[in-house]
């Protein structure tokens, strides 16, 4: 299948994916989410491309593995319903219905196929040039059991959002026994495995501190947070976005 895509009564499906390998005091230029299923022969290069993003210090690159390939044979062992439904949601406030995988969102705002480099680059910049790129500094520390995260001050009247904390799993390798990629072995990075809500910002300097028992598990290795406006039902911008490793 040259792009994985489901319909169900006229509305169309949805992907993920993902990256992480970096320090918290980094300034990031874009948040990128990549939609992904172990179910979908489409995949796996946008996979390895994530990989490769990855090690870009201007990103956070993540993989939100989705379950509606599942009845093609094989289950995802990392698709989490919230996956499905985040990506649905992009989908309803575009008003573009173009849900499928391998699928990139960048900034919250603008979408490409996964697995193409170069459409990938483009949308990072049309973020930019739309005045969508990260603009309200976010910090993340973890000391003594506990994570802390800082959100600053926003740059201007209306700003507001939800603030989340991902638990994320830098590198997942997967060996798949049926479906369309029967018989490989695949990694997935940054594979965002825990969700987190801190609270609601509201363009004003705040912090919030949680232990960190409470994102951790699942082989959890790194974190990452970010400032979305709108809701979950309805994502908007990302306005701030940081990540830390925990070892």
């Amino acid at each position: 299948m040259s792009r994985c895509r489901a319909t169900a009564l006229g509305t169309v499906i949805f992907v993920i994916a993902g990256m992480l390998a970096r320090g918290a005091h980094a300034e990031p230029r874009a948040v990128i989410e990549l939609f992904t299923s172990q179910g979908c022969s489409s995949c796996p290069p946008a996979d390895r491309l994530l990989g490769e993003l990855k090690h870009d210090p201007s990103l956070i690159a993540v993989s939100l593995p989705i379950h509606y390939w599942d009845y093609l044979g094989w289950k995802d062992t990392l698709a989490d319903p919230r996956n499905t439904a985040r990506q649905r949601a992009y989908s309803s406030v575009r008003g573009d219905r173009d849900v499928y995988t391998p699928q990139v969102v960048v900034n919250g705002v603008v979408q490409a196929l996964g697995s193409d480099r170069a459409a990938i680059k483009q949308a990072v910049a049309t973020a930019a040039d739309e005045g969508k790129a990260l603009s309200v500094p976010l910090a993340i520390s973890v000391a003594d059991g506990k994570v802390s995260v800082n959100a600053g001050k926003g740059s201007g009247d209306g700003h507001s959002g939800e603030v989340w904390l991902w638990g994320v799993a830098s590198s997942v390798p997967v060996v798949i026994r049926r479906g369309e990629n029967n018989g490989r072995t695949i990694t997935y990075f940054n594979v965002v495995r825990r969700w987190l809500k801190l609270g609601d910002w509201t363009g004003k300097q705040r912090n919030w501190t949680v232990p960190l028992a409470q994102i951790k598990g699942d082989h959890v290795d790194s974190l990452a947070a970010i400032i979305q406006s709108g809701s979950t039902a309805k994502p908007g911008a990302i306005l701030g976005a940081g990540v830390t490793p925990l070892n």
